[in-house]
């Protein structure tokens, strides 16, 4: 739970990220700089009940926390300047570092990089899509398979200094239904580490008890069964899960 000075305190808001495709706006409550995601300010989907990507955004928080590797900024519930949303707290990237890029595809470093994929750029130039190896977007990719990210574009991998990566914008996540749609493609069939293993479990743990208290009231009944059977079949599975179904396994735009 945030401290009370965040969740009573004025949000004033200080500009608004143009290119979201849903109203979020940046903002200050005293000297924190967040986020803000008013639920008005939802676009409606097809495929996700309207006015619930806020809930979404803090139900993912919640199971980060319960994975241990902080993954999600603290995102929190609060009222606003145009009424209820989701807040959380800004994150300010490392300007050089990018944990996901598009670059040349003879200029792929042979070490330290995963593939994902290749296209051609608007010169017809042969470009990949690639992803860094390292154990921060690991966790990432096996939190992203448990809560069914549908929207893991690449800068919504926030590259911090010092190696740190945090995930932002999960409002397309805990459909019942299969919807894993990510860009952090590169480690498909590697097994599990026991770090990531443990991690599956504590998660399992927390769904019987406090956790899954708290995300009764921001999920269905229906979204949370999902979401634990999905812990026992990557557990069982022990590998890092394959694309399936018709659907796009990567999201559009990629960024």
């Amino acid at each position: 739970m945030p401290a009370p000075d965040l969740l009573a305190a004025e949000l004033m808001l200080t500009g608004r990220i143009t290119t979201a495709s849903n109203a979020t706006f940046l903002g200050t409550i005293g000297d924190v700089e967040v986020v803000y995601k008013p639920m008005a300010g939802e676009s409606p989907l097809w495929d996700f009940p309207h006015g619930t990507l806020a809930e979404r955004e803090v139900a993912a928080y919640l199971v980060s926390e319960a994975f241990g590797w902080d993954i999600v900024p603290r995102t929190w519930l609060r009222d606003g300047p145009l009424g209820e949303g989701m807040v959380q707290l800004w994150k300010e990237q490392d300007p050089i570092e990018r944990a996901v890029n598009l670059m040349p595809t003879d200029e792929v470093p042979e070490t330290g990089w995963k593939h994902v994929l290749e296209g051609q750029d608007q010169n017809g130039r042969m470009v990949a899509l690639v992803h860094e190896d390292s154990p921060a977007l690991r966790r990432m990719a096996v939190f992203d398979a448990v809560v069914n990210n549908a929207d893991r574009k690449g800068n919504h991998v926030l590259s911090m200094t010092g190696g740190h990566r945090h995930g932002v914008d999960h409002g397309l996540t805990f459909h019942q239904d299969h919807k894993l749609r990510t860009v952090l493609w590169g480690w498909l069939g590697d097994p599990l580490s026991d770090e990531e293993l443990e991690g599956i479990d504590r998660l399992s743990e927390g769904l019987q008890d406090g956790l899954g208290r708290e995300l009764a009231d921001l999920l269905t009944a229906e979204e949370i069964e999902s979401l634990a059977t999905r812990c026992e079949r990557l557990r069982s599975a022990g590998r890092f899960p394959a694309p399936s179904g018709e659907m796009s396994a990567v999201p559009w735009p990629l960024f």
